[in-house]
Formats: structure tokens, sequence, C-alpha cells
């Protein structure tokens, strides 16, 4: 999850890029080697003076770079939608009673929509992950720019959290708190 790995924009970006230009690359050798007008000369060498590879290495190496590919490729969507998994807790006693569940993202809504109500705050997102007797909580808080962030984190603290563990029923819940600055910081003008 971007909470924790600031970086992965700039990962993804570059990963991104790199593939384009080997992408292009590709695309440049096969054209090349189809003899595309305007293009290289497709008998001339690329190392002189060596004569050609057996066919058998070239199906090798083509088949190597497409399993490179491929694998590249399910690495960067596995980047695109990295999110921590989200589940449904089922909350029984006794199943013969019946049985309640709760999806976690209902769970931390209200939660949520009490942050959103502090001062300073413009939207806050929230997530449970794991199972119930092992939950992790992982919140984002989009604030402006002079917000005060200590009042922010004591009242998510103090007020929030200790109502979110009472609802969910939970002795103790690890949270991670992130703050993201929104808008322009304002000047004022004398």
């Amino acid at each position: 999850m971007s909470a924790h790995n600031p970086p992965a924009r700039l990962n993804r970006g570059l990963l991104t890029l790199l593939g384009l230009i080997l992408f292009a690359a590709g695309g440049l050798t096969l054209a090349t080697h189809f003899g595309w007008p305007g293009l290289f000369d497709p008998a001339s060498t690329v190392v002189p003076g060596r004569g050609r590879p057996p066919t058998w290495a070239l199906y090798i190496v083509a088949a190597v770079a497409v399993l490179l590919g491929l694998l590249c490729l399910r690495w960067l969507t596995a980047q695109l939608i990295r999110k921590p998994r989200r589940g449904i807790w089922r909350l029984e006693s006794d199943p013969d009673r019946g049985r309640t569940e709760l999806a976690t993202t209902t769970a931390v809504e209200p939660f949520a929509d009490e942050i959103e109500t502090y001062p300073g705050v413009r939207a806050a997102e929230a997530s449970l992950t794991g199972a119930q007797h092992n939950a992790t909580l992982t919140v984002v808080i989009h604030t402006e720019q002079q917000a005060s962030l200590p009042a922010i984190r004591h009242r998510v603290r103090t007020e929030a959290l200790p109502r979110l563990r009472q609802a969910l029923d939970l002795q103790a819940l690890p949270t991670a708190v992130e703050f993201r600055f929104t808008g322009k910081p304002t000047s004022t003008v004398q």
C-alpha cells in the first residue's frame, strides 16, 4: 500500500519508462529484421566480423525475453493494484443460532467520517486488514497546509480510535496514520 511506501509512484513511473524504451527497442529490432523501409539495413551486422548464431540460440533468446517480459508485466500490474486485502469478519459465538458478517470497509466508514469533521481535515481514508484477532488499521488523513497535526493525531488517538475499538470489541488495534497535505499554503497579505 502506498501509505507505507511513498516512493512507489516514482518506482512505477521509472518501470513504465523502462518498459516503453524496451518495447520501442523490440519494435525497432522487428522492423529492421523484416526490412521495413527507412530503417537500418537488415543485412548489416551488429558486431562486425562475427558469424550468425545458430537458429536454436535465437529461439532460446526470444523465449527467455518473452518470459522475462511477462514476469515484469505481472510484477508491474501487482504494483498498480497494491492495496491490502480487506475482508469480511464473521462475528458469531453460536453458529447454530445464526451468524453476523461485517465487511471491514463498512466497519471503518464511520471512523473516517468522524475524522473528516476535525478542523483542518479535508478527507480521511481508513482500511482495516487482517483477521479480527490480529487486525491492523491504516489511516490516511488529507489535511490543509496550516492544520495542527498534533491536535488531529491527539483527537484520533483519544476520541475516534477508542470508539472504533469499542465498536469492534477489540482490546488493541495497531494503527498507522499518514498525513498528506492538500492544496497550496495560504499566505497573509499585510
